[in-house]
Order: C-alpha cells, then sequence, then structure tokens
C-alpha cells in the first residue's frame, strides 16, 4: 500500500523521538539512540520482506531483490545522525522516502535490486569530519579516520567497537561494483524553493567547502592582576579572527565562512583563557574562490596571533571539490519532475551532502523539497505533505525510467 505525505511525516516525527536528549532531537555518531532507529526502520523493511543489515560503520541497509537474482543496484538514501537540536526531516525524510517506495510497489521486483541506505553519520558533530557513513561505502576509510578523537577522547575505531560492531570489517560496508545510481532526497536547506513556490527541484551541482580545526594558544593568568598589555588572551584573539573572517566573506559574492564550536580553556571567570579551539568553515560554488578565501583567513589568523604573542595553528578536517552530479541521471530526474507536473528547476546546493561523497565512485543525483521558511538544522523545519506526496510520484517515476533502460 502506498503511503501518503502525512504517513511519511509522521514516521519521520516518530523517530525524532530517538534522541540522546529527552528535551530535543539530537543524534550523533553510533549513539545509544541510534539502535532505536535501526531497530524502528528495519523492523519497518524486514516487513516489506527486504534483507536487512547493519554495516561495520553503522550504516542501516536494505536490500529489496530485482527480478533476475543479482545485477547492479539502484542506492537510494540519506543520513539518520543530526545536528544537536535538529528537526525531524533532514537526512531522515530520504531514507523514509526510500523505504516508502519500496512499500508502494506491494512486492513487484524491478529488473534490478533496489538497496536503501541510511548512513550512521554525514553531520560531523561528534568528531568534527563529517560524512562518516558514506566514506565508508566508496572505501575512503583510514587509520588516520578511525583515531580520530570526540571531546571524551573516544576514537572513531572504539566508537563503533562500543556500538557492538567490528571496526576491523569496514571494507565490507563498500558498495558492490557496477552501481547503477545513487538517489537522494533531501530537504532544500535554503529558501529558495519557496521564494520559486516550486515543491522540488533537481540539484546540478553540490558547492565545494573547506572545513578546519582552529586552535589559538596563549597563557592562562588572573584575571585581576595581569594587566591588558602583558596578556595573552587566545579568545580575544580568536573573537578579533572571527570578526575578520565575516568581514572577508561579505566582500566576495556567494563566499560563506563560518567560525562556530568555539570552545575556551580554562573555562573560569577570572582566568585569562589559555587555549581556544573552533572550526572554520568555507564555501563556494568556484572551487578557485573558495581555495583563495581558506588561505587568506588562515594568514590572517596567524597575522593576528604573532601581533598578540599567540599561537595559530590550523588542521584540515575536510577539502571538498565543487561536486557535479551526473548529468544524464539530472536530466533523468528533470524528466520525472515534468512528468508530474513540477517544471523540474535545477539548484546549486550550497550545503554538503552524502551524494558528493558518493559522487566520486557512484552517478548520483539528489532532488530537493521545498522547505518553508527555509529553516533547516532547527526543529522549526518542516516540508509539505503535496510536497512528500510528489516526491514519492517522482521516485517512482524514475524508477520507471531505469526499469525501461535495464530490461
Amino acid at each position: 500500500m502506498k503511503l501518503s505525505g502525512d504517513d511519511i511525516i509522521a514516521r519521520c516525527r516518530h523517530i525524532a523521538r530517538f534522541s540522546e536528549s529527552a528535551t530535543e532531537t539530537t543524534r550523533t555518531f553510533l549513539c545509544p539512540a541510534m539502535h532505536d532507529v535501526h531497530r524502528y526502520l528495519g523492523e519497518w523493511m524486514g516487513s516489506l520482506h527486504m534483507d536487512v543489515r547493519v554495516d561495520a560503520m553503522g550504516n542501516l541497509r536494505g536490500l529489496h531483490p530485482g527480478s533476475r537474482g543479482g545485477g547492479r543496484r539502484l542506492l537510494i538514501g540519506s543520513h539518520l545522525d543530526t545536528v544537536p537540536n535538529a528537526g525531524a526531516f533532514d537526512g531522515i525524510l530520504g531514507v523514509v522516502l526510500g523505504i516508502a517506495l519500496v512499500q508502494s510497489l506491494e512486492g513487484e521486483r524491478l529488473p534490478f535490486p533496489i538497496e536503501i541506505i541510511g548512513f550512521s553519520e554525514e553531520e560531523g558533530v561528534r568528531f568534527g569530519v563529517p560524512f562518516l557513513g558514506s566514506r565508508a561505502l566508496i572505501g575512503r576509510v583510514d587509520d588516520q579516520l578511525l583515531s580520530t578523537t570526540d571531546q571524551n577522547g573516544v576514537s572513531v575505531y572504539e566508537a563503533i567497537r562500543q556500538f557492538g560492531l567490528n571496526p576491523t570489517h569496514i571494507g565490507e560496508a563498500c558498495a558492490d561494483p557496477g552501481v547503477l545510481a545513487y538517489l537522494e532526497f533531501h530537504i532544500e536547506q535554503g529558501p529558495v524553493l519557496e521564494h520559486l513556490d516550486q515543491p522540488l527541484a533537481v540539484v546540478q551541482a553540490i558547492a565545494g567547502q573547506s572545513r578546519y580545526a582552529v586552535n589559538v594558544t596563549g597563557s592562562a593568568s588572573h584575571a585581576g592582576t595581569t594587566p591588558m598589555n602583558l596578556r595573552k588572551d587566545a579568545l580575544a584573539g580568536m573573537a578579533e579572527w572571527i570578526t575578520v573572517v565575516e568581514a572577508d566573506a561579505k566582500q566576495v559574492n556567494g563566499l560563506v565562512s563560518t567560525v562556530a564550536a568555539v570552545h575556551s580553556e580554562p573555562r573560569a571567570g577570572n582566568v585569562v583563557p589559555a587555549q581556544v579551539t573552533a572550526s572554520l568553515d568555507v564555501r563556494h560554488a568556484a572551487d578557485e574562490v573558495r581555495r583563495a578565501a581558506a588561505k587568506r583567513l588562515l594568514h590572517s589568523g596567524a597575522s593576528i596571533a604573532e601581533r598578540r604573542g599567540l599561537k595559530f595553528h590550523a588542521e584540515v578536517r575536510l577539502e571538498q571539490a565543487t561536486v557535479q552530479m551526473d548529468p544524464d541521471l539530472v536530466g533523468m530526474a528533470q524528466r520525472a519532475l515534468q512528468n508530474i507536473g513540477c517544471e523540474g528547476r535545477l539548484l546549486t546546493s550550497g550545503a554538503g551532502h552524502d551524494a558528493m561523497v558518493i559522487a566520486e565512485k557512484v552517478p548520483s543525483v539528489m532532488i530537493f523539497l521545498r522547505n518553508p521558511g527555509g529553516i533547516s538544522h532547527h526543529p522549526d523545519e518542516s516540508v509539505l505533505r503535496g510536497d512528500v506526496d510528489l516526491a514519492l510520484s517522482a521516485l517512482l517515476n524514475i524508477l520507471k525510467q531505469f526499469a525501461s533502460q535495464v530490461s
């Protein structure tokens, strides 16, 4: 039985209850609440006679076999983790839509298998490194990544083990060779579609991004006895640099630069901060503009630190070029939208998504759903029932196009 938009929305809101916090939706990489998500979605997929498993990176995977007993599979998915105090739709909607698609087939086997994937991590909240789940899918997990630690000193390797999985089997998480394509449906994380009064759009490219872990080091001293001209205040140096980052981005069209996750030590009101850590996120659709901006900002940070008698250090956490979606899939998705009465608009995503990682090895495309108010990564994010109905119809239309090609 085909689910309605209301049914899909209700399932997303139900999953939002699975959280590390009793008062908000927060699910970081392989937190205990992820067991509940896996159980809920796994039981649903199992009821549809899908083969369900959790790979060694914690990705939930459900396979709907094809009519020919094998062959190149179509991947549909998104991520299961969230930012702190998140909404109910970012990431999870794409997974729920994929399972709803299989349910709407009512047991029909297509000429190709369909694998639904709920990635364990995309947001980069716990370890400061995003896309852990999709990196595993394309074989981009190395010892350095596995040794990365969270704020409690727990490594990615240990987090996997604590969740009950075996990190030595991560190689088995790789997608099978010759995957047909990867499709990802996701809420737009901005107001463009609402402004255009369009329910859906096809993503033709995902803007590149540079992410850094930044550390400014000074000296702790008594706040009441250390004269201002003798201080080495790491937080003051960081604050000055943050204003430079903001001013710089405002001078370049399309550039967005963000400093966040600021943490100072020691955390006492009467002690001059000795060390401050933060994140830097730089994005632009043109890689050369993004790289030049990042270089400029890091140079500014080093100059400010030198003038203040501080030390400035930046470590690359992500260097992702702008990713073009597969042209043939973009055309297919456009036709699907037009076939169900939409314009088939093309957009560039300013936010990163699993599709940008997977596209390295698998032909990929994304479709955005309108997000009323453009609110994302927030409890108020929402979708419209009719838009979700259209998204499921678009998915079914894409399946028909693949079936005609494969058969």
